[in-house]
């Protein structure tokens, strides 16, 4: 079975995430509101994927990347969901560890397609 973390401030948006997620056969969906709920869980367990919000209060995903391990980072792919889509952004989301990138608003099946490649990945 592989787990995947959603992290995003915004509960309609982290639920139309978990709900296309679901889709998925053999995955468990986990949540995070915030970052440093979203640290917790990644230094109490193993993912396969997360995904994570760039903008959210009190701490950024890029914040939140910059306070992962780097083996951690390595060895999880992260993408970094975001409205913030400007080529500065993504070099800055990459840089922190994010190996993928998706802007917001964002095509449900596309985030469903891209999702099942990356843990295909991990097989």
């Amino acid at each position: 079975m592989q787990k995947i973390l959603v992290v995003d401030d915004e509960d309609i948006l982290r639920m139309l995430i978990e709900d296309t997620l679901e889709e998925l056969e053999d995955v468990q969906i986990h949540t995070a509101e915030h970052g440093k709920e979203a640290l917790e869980k990644l230094a109490a367990d193993r993912f396969d994927l997360v995904i994570l919000d760039y903008m959210m209060p009190e701490m950024t995903g890029v914040e939140v990347l910059g306070q992962l391990d780097e083996a951690l980072k390595a060895a999880t792919p992260i993408m970094m969901l975001t409205a913030k889509a400007q080529d500065t952004d993504r070099i800055r989301a990459q840089e922190a560890g994010a190996r993928y990138f998706m802007p917001k608003p964002f095509s449900p099946m596309e985030l469903l397609q891209i999702v099942e490649d990356i843990l295909r990945e991990q097989n």
